[in-house]
């Protein structure tokens, strides 16, 4: 922040069942899921995006073999949050906002542009597509669903020469879009076949979350689907 790097700790609160986190330099609280100080000496401050990938052991090392990982516990062991993923509450504080578009532990992939803001729903994905092409906040959007690993990437449809791209599947992992043919790595978000080879998409920030934690930060969510029933 301003040339300063800020190192973080959990300050013990919970903002909307929310992870609030500290820095040591200057006390200033932020919250987890909007990456913002909500409180102190930086209030307003937003931290940078960097994108990040959730997805399997097997997959991340074979496509980065010399990565570092941190292993806690041990295959089988069991934590506290097994118990807490099996229960439907909504977390230690319970709902903010009352909400029944979708179960309260219903996983969803979240993305919010310009006060815009959708819930996609794994289940619905995983059963129905596998890419979404959208638009948030007149952003278009693709996102690219995993349904073996459970994770969602967001892009922009928007290339660097402000054409706008709309894609259909290959297959899981791989994707073409209408206006060239050109082939798209879904996990890299670049092309790598075609008249635009080598042209990346641009990540956007999205949140995966459960139901109950998205929808009370962004009440007025759109939830992918509801109006088909797809998000039933």
């Amino acid at each position: 922040m301003e040339g300063q790097d800020l190192t973080f700790g959990v300050s013990g609160k919970l903002i909307m069942n929310v992870l609030v986190m500290f820095d040591r330099e200057t006390n200033t609280l932020w919250s987890q899921l909007l990456g913002e100080a909500v409180e102190g000496p930086l209030k307003g401050t937003k931290l940078e995006f960097v994108p990040a990938v959730h997805t399997k052991w097997a997959e991340w090392k074979e496509q980065h073999p010399d990565t570092k990982a941190l292993v806690k516990g041990y295959p089988g062991s069991y934590t506290s949050y097994s118990r807490y993923y099996a229960n439907n509450t909504a977390g230690v504080l319970g709902e903010t906002v009352t909400d029944d578009r979708l179960r309260t532990k219903q996983q969803v992939i979240g993305v919010a542009i310009n006060g815009d803001a959708v819930a996609y729903p794994f289940f619905a994905m995983g059963r129905e597509e596998t890419l979404i092409n959208d638009e948030v906040g007149s952003e278009p959007v693709l996102l690219v669903f995993d349904m073996e690993a459970r994770s969602g990437i967001v892009y922009s449809r928007r290339i660097q020469d402000g054409e706008i791209l709309t894609f259909s599947s290959n297959d899981s992992l791989t994707f073409i879009d209408e206006q060239t043919g050109s082939t798209w790595d879904g996990e890299a978000g670049s092309a790598i076949d075609g008249p635009l080879q080598g042209t990346q998409l641009e990540r956007i920030k999205s949140t995966k979350s459960f139901w109950f934690g998205w929808k009370d930060f962004y009440p007025d969510t759109r939830v992918y689907g509801e109006e088909t029933g797809v998000g039933e």
